[in-house]
């Protein structure tokens, strides 16, 4: 890999950038397919830039849907044909007293972040508002469904499900464009939410932003092509492309927003 790909991300992600190296180097050196972990959007779009000017390894995502945010690649020679089964995803549906009790997004996470496991073998949980699934590494499946009996304090049991079952998630992303004198985190959720930079500044010092599901520390971070940005009490935003400049001088961005 050429050192000057560094150049084009943030130098905290060259980490994910020499992961992502390693597997790709292994698919080349032992001319197999390699499975990765699950991805966000933004390590996903790094993996595509890598293979650009690779004729031999190609890629393939998969989150158990097409809308999936948290995929799987698949790194693989030109000879193989990917199959579904290569991604060695489960769904496992979250049964619990629908009538009587509600979950969130939050709660879900927090309880399997607190059975032990990497964000990284947790795939998409997805809601129609009542419902409640989850996409994991297949490798997973039977230890949650041992361990996770309970959600707050909700009584829960988890079944194993098969992915023609999945449910239709909401989708609350809507497009805008929108106006920024740059890519600066907190000029862009300034600019999408209409609130003061010092604003977001708070926001960040108390914690409440986090950059691919990550707690942001530095205003200063410049957003790139599919970061997801959450504010909480505010919502969520995902930077699709930079359009360019306004008359202005300032940056026509499309993104995807989530208003709460």
């Amino acid at each position: 890999m050429n050192s000057e790909v560094y150049q084009h991300f943030r130098a905290e992600e060259k980490p994910v950038i020499d992961s992502l190296n390693d597997y790709i180097n292994q698919a080349q050196n032992e001319y197999r397919p390699i499975l990765t972990h699950f991805l966000d959007p933004r390590q996903q779009h790094i993996a595509q830039f890598l293979l650009q000017a690779d004729d031999m390894i190609k890629v393939k995502a998969e989150g158990g849907f097409a809308q999936a945010e948290r995929k799987r690649l698949l790194f693989y020679p030109d000879y193989y044909e990917p199959q579904e089964k290569d991604f060695e995803l489960q769904l496992l549906e979250i049964n619990y007293p629908t009538k009587f009790v509600s979950l969130t997004h939050g709660q879900i996470l927090g309880t399997l972040a607190n059975s032990g496991l990497e964000r990284e073998v947790l795939g998409d949980i997805i809601t129609d508002s009542q419902r409640w699934q989850i996409v994991v590494q297949k490798n997973i499946s039977d230890y949650l469904l041992q361990q996770v009996e309970r959600i707050g304090k909700i009584n829960v049991r988890l079944e194993e499900m098969p992915l023609t079952q999945r449910l239709v998630p909401n989708d609350d992303w809507e497009l805008e464009t929108v106006s920024a004198s740059s890519l600066r985190i907190d000029t862009v959720i300034a600019a999408v939410y209409n609130i003061s930079r010092n604003r977001v500044k708070e926001l960040i010092n108390a914690k409440k932003v986090q950059l691919n599901w990550m707690v942001l520390t530095k205003p200063d971070t410049e957003l790139g092509v599919l970061d997801i940005v959450s504010v909480r009490g505010f919502g969520r935003i995902k930077l699709i492309d930079v359009l360019g400049k306004s008359k202005r001088g300032k940056l026509r961005c499309e993104v995807a927003v989530i208003r709460k």
